[in-house]
């Protein structure tokens, strides 16, 4: 959803920001520079989670607006989300829960289920999430491996994951390819027909982090020809998906409507954390979580992030 302007329309509920100091941002509206402009006693937005890219930083920081987000509070219950995926997909579950209703006498023989010890896992991005199912995968007999040109040498090996030369390798030699990137211009459908052509065959992918991250259409027709096993997905582009998205009608594809944080304890931390530190910024306190520190620092001259709520 992309907000409007507040106070623009009596009916429409961003009425409410009207002379609001701190907004509380989840992830279903796009708060962009003209509904900034719209509550100018604005000084926070606090996101409830970790991506920001419904926030437009750069208008936000040249309005001396804070930006904060939560990166730990859904790390938990997203990687959890992350490895039911990966269990549903190589254990088939959706055709096996079909077969319930349906006769399959030879179900037994004909059901190709993976198991998930000695396989090869490729996480792209190894931020908190991609670390924690790292840690998990690890557990379960799986080798790790890892794209993350922003994570040094030493964090990796550190946590048992080796670092591949590039994304090309990862793909090429991973069994499951899991995605933890965060969506930026450089990373929208960084797994394209290219990338998805270098994929081993018959590999798996799962995607719990944005859905602009996937071709939609290039995986698709993957799947359609073979050329990978499946996909586990909490995330499309747009969302919520068209009720008629091929995707969600395949027997290959375990598709959940972008619910990996919804456990009460992600609820719980997220919200917290989020309100927070809108609090902490409107006592002029310095948030652990601030994106743009640009716009403290211009607040106080020289002083260096660390220095607020000290005095």
């Amino acid at each position: 959803m992309v907000a409007g302007v507040a106070g623009e329309d009596p009916d429409d509920p961003l009425v409410a920001l009207a002379g609001s100091h701190a907004i509380i941002a989840s992830a279903g509206i796009t708060y962009h520079g003209a509904l900034m402009d719209s509550v100018p006693t604005l000084r926070v937005i606090s996101r409830t989670g970790v991506g920001i890219d419904n926030i437009e930083v750069e208008e936000a920081t040249a309005r001396g607006i804070a930006v904060c987000n939560v990166p730990d509070g859904p790390t938990i219950s997203t990687a959890e989300h992350t490895l039911a995926l990966f269990f549903a997909v190589a254990k088939r579950m959706k055709v096996a829960q079909v077969a319930i209703t349906t006769y399959r006498p030879n179900l037994l023989d004909e059901l190709e289920a993976l198991e998930l010890n000695g396989l090869t896992l490729g996480i792209v991005g190894l931020g908190q999430i991609g670390r924690y199912v790292a840690r998990i995968a690890l557990a379960l007999g799986m080798s790790v491996q890892a794209f993350d040109p922003y994570v040094d040498d030493a964090s990796m090996s550190g946590l048992g994951v080796e670092r591949t030369q590039g994304l090309e390798q990862l793909l090429a030699s991973s069994h499951i390819v899991s995605l933890h990137a965060p969506l930026t211009p450089e990373t929208a459908h960084l797994i394209n027909r290219d990338r998805i052509a270098q994929m081993r065959p018959g590999a798996i992918l799962i995607n719990t982090a944005r859905g602009g991250l996937v071709d939609e259409r290039a995986l698709l027709e993957a799947l359609e020809e073979s050329r990978i096993a499946g996909a586990g997905l909490d995330v499309f582009d747009p969302e919520p998906p068209e009720s008629d998205n091929p995707l969600l009608h395949r027997s290959d594809v375990v598709a959940t409507p972008h619910v990996a944080t919804a456990t009460t304890a992600a609820r719980d931390r997220l919200w917290r954390a989020a309100i927070l530190q809108a609090i902490q910024v409107l006592r002029d306190e310095l948030p652990p979580n601030l994106v743009n520190p640009e716009v403290w620092l211009r607040a106080r001259g020289s002083e260096k992030p660390g220095s607020g709520g000290e005095e």
